[in-house]
């Protein structure tokens, strides 16, 4: 059985991403592994877990060879709008903590998992209907690592060898995890505020239309890709996947299907919504689909009911 490391697993994705891992493979196969935020208990109790910078090169090639990791879940970064604020440390983290990855998979062989997002394309990319292969200038330095990962990913591969594959993520809606400055954090605090009986300001205007996803999807994708037979890869990394693809009203509109009273108004945060406009309102993703089969389970319908009742029970109402 492979033995693999999952960085980041106190993040958003990692924090969802180590369960299902530990789920499919068993708890003795996988490694969760955070830096600054503390793990909850199912996370530290579950299996095995170790802190990890991966800005320190040595640190990481040390948890390699100690628990002999086959294959690396990368999913440490600053997300959007906290990169935004320190561009410096978004660099160290985003690039060169994926450059410490990438090299370290060189070393020992390694396969590795990079999660690109829709921050990777740009005020220029089409905006409907995205393409697989487009023109990428992103306007943020978190949309710029994306891009950098995308790039030394394919990189790695060609001239090494290295199975580095990867998706281009679209927003992702989550129980479990409250929001850490993402651009799409709204979708989240908009379910919390719900289910407290609070009424909900939006820091994003409306009709900002961007894809959607729920994480049940997103783990189930990342999880796909990597099992996927490598022959039929034809890009093998940044693959474009979608599900819904949403402005804020939407996601309202069903929220109150399950809780009538709920009310939002709208106080746009100028540097999100900047973030926001230059981002894709859909993607195509039918690489995806094609190559290794991807399809999504959840629409909006289906998510919303879910999370009420998943909040609902975190919360206590």
């Amino acid at each position: 059985m492979k033995r693999i490391l999952v960085t980041g697993a106190t993040g958003q994705i990692g924090s969802e991403l180590v369960p299902a891992l530990r789920k499919k493979y068993s708890p003795e196969n996988i490694i969760a592994a955070g830096h600054e935020t503390k793990p909850d208990r199912e996370l530290l109790e579950g299996g095995h877990f170790c802190n990890l910078d991966v800005r320190d090169s040595n640190a990481v090639e040390k948890i390699i060879k100690e628990y002999r990791i086959d294959i690396i879940y990368h999913m440490a970064a600053l997300l959007s709008a906290a990169a935004e604020k320190d561009t410096q440390l978004a660099w160290d983290v985003n690039i060169n903590g994926l450059g410490n990855i990438l090299e370290a998979a060189r070393k020992f062989n390694l396969s590795v998992f990079f999660p690109s997002s829709i921050g990777a394309f740009g005020p220029s990319t089409p905006p409907d209907n995205t393409p697989q292969d487009t023109i990428q200038r992103p306007a943020t330095m978190y949309g710029i690592a994306k891009l950098t990962g995308e790039l030394l990913c394919d990189y790695y591969f060609h001239k090494f060898g290295i199975d580095a594959r990867g998706i281009r993520f679209p927003g992702l809606i989550s129980y479990k995890t409250m929001p850490r400055g993402g651009t799409t954090d709204y979708a989240v605090e908009i379910f919390y505020a719900a289910v407290r009986g609070e009424k909900y300001e939006c820091f994003l205007k409306e009709g900002t239309r961007l894809d959607m996803m729920y994480m049940p999807d997103a783990v189930r994708a990342a999880i796909q890709l990597m099992e996927a037979d490598p022959a039929k890869l034809i890009h093998r990394n940044a693959f474009n996947v979608a599900a819904m693809s949403l402005a804020p009203e939407d996601i309202y509109a069903e929220i109150k299907k399950h809780i009538p009273d709920f009310t939002i108004t709208y106080k746009i945060d100028p540097v999100r919504q900047a973030i926001a406009d230059s981002w894709p309102h859909s993607m195509d993703d039918s690489a995806a689909r094609k190559e290794w089969g991807w399809r999504p389970e959840y629409n909006l319908p289906a998510m919303t009911k879910e999370m009420i009742e998943r909040l609902s029970e975190r919360i206590g109402n």
